[in-house]
């Protein structure tokens, strides 16, 4: 080999390392969007989780409170009715002669009690 074809390998050479210096280059900004995209996404996704798991706090918190205001809604329903009850048996439910045996015809205290309980439910 003569010196001159060498110097022309040699010259060969450094240029191929220039474009692969280059192409690393390019590379490396290729990897740095990626990674900063990445950490974005990942954040985004954090954001999201945090806001569905407080969705999801919120309407359990809010199916518990409807179940709890129709269960109370029930209770009390099922207390007019039992107070139904004694009124059809004969007793009174009023405050002023409750639990006593009512005479002959209806008590006006108890059904403005009746009244009153209903319309409240």
């Amino acid at each position: 080999m003569d010196k001159e074809e060498i110097f022309k390998r040699i010259a060969r050479v450094e240029e191929q390392i220039g474009e692969l210096y280059i192409e690393l280059g390019g590379l490396k900004e290729q990897i740095v969007e990626l990674i900063e995209d990445n950490t974005r996404l990942v954040m985004e996704n954090q954001r999201l989780q945090e806001k569905e798991e407080a969705r999801v706090l919120v309407s359990n918190r809010d199916q518990t409170q409807a179940e709890n205001e129709e269960q109370d809604e029930e209770d009390i329903g099922q207390g007019v009715h039992h107070l139904v009850d004694l009124y059809d048996e004969g007793f009174h439910i009023c405050n002023v002669h409750y639990g006593r045996m009512r005479g002959e015809g209806d008590c006006l205290f108890c059904i403005a009690f009746l009244n009153k309980s209903s319309k409240e439910k």
